[in-house]
């Protein structure tokens, strides 16, 4: 079956924007914390991430009104070197976390060319490559990772260890939308299982496994993924999952992600501890800026010119977020039909005007 089988319909991601600020505030969240999430999950699901755009919303609004995330939190930021801090999230939303963590890594690097910031006490952030592509439209490389609770095999193991550990990186390209790497270190987000299950969509080979391991392309029955190079290579991802674990929670002096509560519940009231990294960097610091705006230009000219093979296309990373982009921003955003029913029953539930749907 093709991806448009499951599509139940179109909305426009300005209305969509606008009815996720609406449900966060009717579910208690203040107007940072609300804009915040409200760009993430729209940003996501206008570049095509699906698995950590709208789809996220009644999970948060659960776990909001539950008193695991706090609607109205009080971040605070130490700073420990002129290029490095810590920022305590004070178990608000992680996208809120995430863009105050930016911004401040953003004012480091332009004082002395590099800012990094841990981030602690903090909760599910959604697409890490948010917050790098919120460096790279300042004018900086920026790089975001985050743990959480373990849906991943260690290679050759029967039981998950490591979360999806997101990876992403940003730069910013002259005259062009940025360079764009967005990816988890697993073979695909839990998130996209939890989609396809609900809709009854079968997954990929080798990327997820059931309780014994094995892998299996029921969605249902899906125990924990398979790390990036599946079950013959996965020692690749699973390093790359452990180097974001030290990254995300060990510098922000939080628990491994092994130890998290689970992102599903049942227990929605008590705070997770999620930890977070961000590190900024500006192109200048390092060389002119009209010399490294040269040379990627030059770099992405090479790559998009190679011969592809046939019937495919050779893209850079973010290529395909940004012709998606484009295309839903005149199309809508396509909800399928697990989330069409649940945003009309948030609707209805906080007495909301409903999305437009085409």
């Amino acid at each position: 079956m093709s991806a448009s089988q499951y599509e139940a319909c179109r909305v426009d991601y300005k209305d969509l924007h606008r009815f996720i600020e609406q449900a966060l505030a009717a579910a208690g969240a203040d107007q940072a914390s609300r804009e915040a999430v409200a760009k993430a999950l729209v940003t996501a699901s206008l570049m095509g991430t699906d698995s950590h755009g709208l789809r996220l919303l009644p999970h948060y609004l659960n776990a909001l009104q539950g008193g695991r995330i706090k609607g109205s939190p009080t971040p605070s930021i130490k700073q420990r070197l002129a290029g490095t801090a810590v920022l305590d999230a004070d178990d608000g939303f992680g996208h809120l976390a995430g863009y105050r963590a930016i911004d401040h890594a953003v004012s480091m690097a332009r004082e002395v060319g590099i800012g990094a910031v841990a981030v602690g006490n903090s909760s599910h952030f959604g697409a890490a490559g948010c917050y790098a592509l919120a460096a790279a439209e300042q004018g900086m490389l920026g790089m975001a990772f985050c743990n959480s609770d373990p849906f991943v095999l260690l290679h050759g193991s029967q039981r998950a260890f490591h979360g999806t550990n997101p990876i992403a990186f940003a730069a910013p390209v002259a005259g062009e939308d940025p360079y764009l790497l967005d990816m988890a270190t697993s073979s695909v987000p839990m998130n996209r299982v939890q989609q396809y299950a609900a809709i009854g969509r079968p997954l990929p080979a080798d990327i997820a496994a059931t309780s014994d391991g094995s892998t299996t392309t029921d969605a249902r029955q899906v125990s924990a993924l398979l790390p990036v190079g599946g079950a013959g290579f996965g020692f690749k991802g699973a390093g790359l999952g452990g180097m974001v674990e030290v990254l995300s929670s060990t510098l922000a002096n939080m628990v491994h992600g092994f130890r998290l509560l689970p992102m599903g519940g049942p227990d929605m009231s008590t705070p997770r501890g999620v930890g977070h990294f961000f590190l900024v960097m500006d192109p200048g610091a390092f060389e002119e800026r009209s010399a490294f705006e040269r040379r990627l230009a030059e770099y992405l000219k090479d790559l998009r010119e190679m011969t592809p093979v046939e019937g495919q296309r050779v893209l850079a990373p973010g290529d395909r977020e940004w012709q998606t982009r484009d295309e839903r921003k005149q199309t809508g955003i396509p909800l399928d039909h697990a989330q069409r029913d649940q945003y009309r029953q948030i609707a209805e539930r906080f007495a909301l005007t409903a999305l437009t749907e085409h």
